[in-house]
């Protein structure tokens, strides 16, 4: 149960993709009264959940990246202003 093992194209998908592709997972399961031969089903809603955590972990560290680095300009552009 690797994400690896996922198609191409889930893999690219956005994370609203994900998890509206997660959603009608967990409907299809709800609806169900034979729980029966759904283990396939629960397989693919991991590793789609970690496949969101790992795309939601990237795009924290990209904004959190991109955040440090205007921080750091306004307070570079700041001091430069002061020594003037």
């Amino acid at each position: 149960m690797n994400e690896k093992n996922l198609p191409d194209d889930i893999a690219s998908k956005s994370l609203n993709e994900l998890t509206d592709l997660a959603d009608e997972i967990i409907k299809n399961l709800e609806n169900r009264n034979n729980l029966e031969n759904t283990s396939e089903d629960y397989a693919n809603l991991l590793k789609i959940n970690r496949l969101i955590e790992k795309k939601f972990q990237k795009n924290f560290k990209e904004i959190s990246d991109k955040t440090i680095f205007k921080i750091k300009d306004i307070k570079s552009n700041k001091n430069a202003k002061k020594a003037k």
